[in-house]
């Protein structure tokens, strides 16, 4: 079902370890020129594009692109009263902490008279993507809005795919629990627009005449963003690329990872649970267990064996369990486990070890941690406070998950009175005149009579 990885023994450096440790196979590059006609469809004929786009690939054509007030007022009237209040604990919990996240300005005094304040602005408009293909995700509803609220972002709108499979009110548009959720968020600017097609909406807007049951008009706008953030298939991770620098991305989010490294210490059937918890999102999806135990790694597997039948996505977990991109990764001890999983930089990544809080201290690169034998990976999808907008691939070298940061930007604001500019002037000339520019100096000898002060 899984197979099996024998670094023992072996010399683990960076360079062995990125080629050895397993990915799944997922080929931006190639699904860009698939999303290329797609995107420039949108930018040419706007709202005409998306209902085609929607019908084309979603099976169904929206009543509107953008879902009215009063459907998502029904979604959230029809919600089920345990899933609201399993909805509303989530955003507590992810309010709670990201508004910890919120950065100050900070002013230097660099001299008398000089000085440099990086201020945190906020992006000015955002759109979020929520996907909407074999899973439905409200959790990624409130893992996206809720950052972006607490940046103060000022405008901000949603995108769902619209669900042929919706009836009533519903018909044509996203799911009705992304629509409740959306509602319970305060936010009324949400459209039933999926995959590529959405990401190009978000970049280059689009304006239509709708015209209500009574027969008046109104003007539909939805207006360009600057950022756009969520997870989705790879059609919409290459729109995200191609339009990147139009508008700003938080990741190329691909299929979800999670990595294990445990010791014998490890329960087996926790193990083997948590690796189905993540294979059941697609069967893409990578399941990585990093042991010194063998007997751990026997028993991991024999778990398996009892659980994947039992679930309901059996085939689905299967497929992901059996792929290239997961593996049962034999290791000589827990030192040379974090040499691996370093070096894989996971998405997800649970230690599952003795004295775990203390290995978890010295890894270096995961999207998240999570800590001990009562901290699954799925806690954190749900209900931990922390976000699940997460780095893949092994980003998580590089990048970070989503945060209020993501939708912050650091302006530097410099303000220097004339004593102070008088006092560094030569230094500003001098590099200057090192790199060719002079026109560079004379802006500031400008203000001093052509004279270099001394």
């Amino acid at each position: 079902m899984i197979s099996r990885l024998d670094l023992r023994g072996r010399t683990l450096d960076v360079r062995f370890l990125r080629s050895a440790m397993p990915r799944a196979e997922f080929d931006v590059t190639a699904a860009l020129e698939q999303v290329r006609p797609i995107c420039e469809d949108v930018a040419h004929r706007g709202a005409e594009a998306l209902y085609e786009l929607g019908e084309r690939f979603d099976g169904v054509r929206p009543p509107r692109l953008r879902v009215p007030t009063a459907v998502l007022d029904a979604a959230l009237a029809a919600l089920d009263p345990d899933l609201r209040a399993a909805l509303e604990e989530s955003i507590r919990r992810a309010r709670l902490v990201h508004a910890d996240q919120r950065r100050t300005d900070t002013r230097t005094q660099v001299v008398p008279g000089g000085s440099v304040t990086e201020r945190w602005v906020p992006v000015d408009r955002v759109g979020l993507y929520v996907p909407g293909g074999i899973a439905v995700y409200p959790s990624s509803v409130i893992m996206n809005v809720v950052p972006a609220q607490l940046a103060e972002v000022g405008s901000l709108a949603v995108a769902s795919p619209p669900q042929r499979e919706n009836v009533g009110e519903f018909a044509g548009y996203p799911n009705p629990t992304i629509l409740a959720t959306c509602a319970l968020l305060g936010v009324d600017e949400v459209y039933a627009v999926g995959g590529a097609q959405a990401v190009a909406m978000f970049a280059y807007g689009f304006d239509e005449q709708v015209t209500a049951d009574d027969g008046t008009t109104e003007d539909v706008v939805c207006d360009p963003v600057s950022l756009v953030t969520g997870p989705g298939n790879i059609y919409v991770v290459a729109a995200k690329r191609l339009l990147k620098g139009l508008i700003g991305i938080d990741a190329e989010a691909g299929p979800t990872e999670i990595a294990v490294l445990a010791d014998d210490s490890a329960d087996a059937d926790h193990v083997a649970a948590d690796l189905v918890s993540q294979a059941e999102h697609d069967p893409l999806a990578a399941a990585v267990l990093v042991t010194d135990s063998e007997a751990l790694a026997d028993a991991t597997e024999a778990a398996l064996e009892r659980r994947v039948p039992a679930t309901k996505h059996t085939e689905r977990v299967r497929t992901a369990l059996a792929g290239r991109q997961s593996r049962v990764v034999l290791v000589d001890d827990v030192a040379a486990g974090l040499q691996v999983v370093d070096a894989y930089a996971a998405e997800h990544l649970e230690i599952q070890t003795r004295d775990a809080a203390a290995v978890a201290a010295r890894v270096r690169n995961a999207g998240a941690i999570f800590v001990g034998p009562h901290s699954p990976v799925s806690l954190g999808d749900y209900a931990a406070g922390s976000n699940h907008v997460l780095p893949t691939a092994g980003c998580a070298t590089h990048s970070s998950g989503l945060s209020v940061q993501s939708f912050l930007r650091g302006i530097h604001v410099v303000e220097y009175d004339e004593t102070a500019l008088r006092g560094i002037a030569a230094h500003v000339v001098t590099l200057a005149q090192s790199e060719d520019l002079p026109g560079h100096g004379e802006a500031v000898t400008a203000r001093f009579g052509d004279e270099v002060p001394r």
